[in-house]
């Protein structure tokens, strides 16, 4: 059975207690978090620029030191432990390769310099270029490659290295939509068929929840939430985890909770019975139904954007912008109609604070 704090149990592969980060001018990057990755485990970093994301990485990593706390890999601190010893293994956003080497040298190269014999280097290069499909290039400079072939190249330079943990930091921002969208997957399976942990860097929520086995949702340079991607997605810890997490986004808008439900420009929907007074109530758009004036909060339709598969319905309750998500086909039942949902879909927080109630 899981503990509770989300662990397999053991030491985990990676532990930050109390991690701060100050700069000499007194900047705050990070802010005191705490969390931890198992064996085997895919944990995601996901928040806006400036969130300290990339800033923790590198703490990880021995890149950035450590104000205050505790990065420990294994079980060992390793707050004054140079990176080359920290037995990591880290995938860059520009992939770091060295242009004038081959692939097999840039895949060797690390092997090389820690005096591995000339036979256990041609065999963990050779086993990684066969596992990542990238064989046939071993004699080529990066820059003959493609974007996709020079990230598989920067990935097998940590598949030889057989580390304790990977650390990615937005290894998929140069690559297109779709190159993207395979590489990610790519990545996933890999990681799994390799058993090692990895923490992964990106702004992109939609990586994070194809990606993560824990999402950790940064911003300001504290946690917000840490949990499955479905818990993060489902339950919110707060409006700035609803507004980032879901594409498109929850929507959240003012409104008054009282004896079940909530009220609107004088329309009601039902809504969980734990609140009362003013509040922030959010809905997902794919959740929220669209019914005929009356029936719920008043909702005026403004655009309709086709999407294929699905069409979203804009417009606004109260002063709020909302989208509804519908199926392909299917039509509002007017220019003026209303909002409802199922009171289990209507997620209330603090108005002030922003926290889930």
């Amino acid at each position: 059975m899981t503990p509770a704090d989300g662990s397999r149990g053991g030491v985990p592969t990676l532990e930050i207690t109390g991690a701060v980060k100050r700069y000499a001018n007194g900047h705050l990057a990070v802010k005191g978090v705490d969390l931890h990755a198992d064996e085997g485990e895919f944990v995601v970093f996901v928040g806006p620029s400036g969130c300290g994301k990339s800033t923790l990485l590198r703490m990880i990593a021995g890149l950035e030191s450590v104000t205050e706390g505790e990065v420990r890999l294994k079980g060992r601190v390793v707050n004054d432990v140079e990176p080359a010893d920290r037995d990591i293994a880290m995938v860059f956003q520009n992939y770091a390769l060295y242009p004038h080497m081959s692939v097999y040298d840039n895949l060797a190269y690390g092997l090389r310099n820690r005096k591995i014999p000339k036979p256990e280097i041609d065999r963990r290069v050779r086993e990684a270029a066969e596992m990542l499909q990238i064989g046939e290039y071993l004699a080529r400079k990066p820059g003959a490659l493609s974007g996709g072939q020079r990230q598989r190249v920067a990935m097998g330079r940590c598949i030889v290295r057989d580390p304790a943990i990977f650390l990615f930091d937005e290894p998929l921002s140069n690559l297109d939509a779709k190159l993207r969208t395979q590489m990610r997957l790519e990545i996933r399976r890999l990681q799994r068929r390799l058993g090692v942990a990895a923490v992964y860097v990106t702004h992109d929520q939609v990586e994070a929840m194809t990606l993560a086995d824990r999402i950790v949702v940064l911003n300001g340079g504290r946690v917000e939430q840490i949990g499955a991607p479905v818990e993060v997605y489902n339950a919110p810890a707060s409006t700035f985890v609803a507004s980032f997490i879901g594409a498109p986004a929850m929507n959240l808008f003012p409104a008054e909770a009282e004896g079940g439900a909530i009220r609107v420009d004088g329309g009601s929907a039902p809504a969980p019975a734990r609140a009362r007074g003013a509040v922030t109530a959010g809905l997902r758009p794919e959740k929220a139904r669209l019914v005929p004036a009356g029936g719920g909060l008043p909702f005026t339709v403004e655009t309709v954007e086709e999407l294929g598969a699905t069409r979203l319905v804009h417009g606004h309750v109260g002063a709020a912008s909302f989208v509804v998500s519908l199926e392909a086909g299917v039509s509002p039942p007017g220019e003026t109609c209303a909002v409802t949902a199922d009171p289990a879909d209507v997620h209330l927080f603090d108005r002030g604070s922003g926290a889930r109630l």
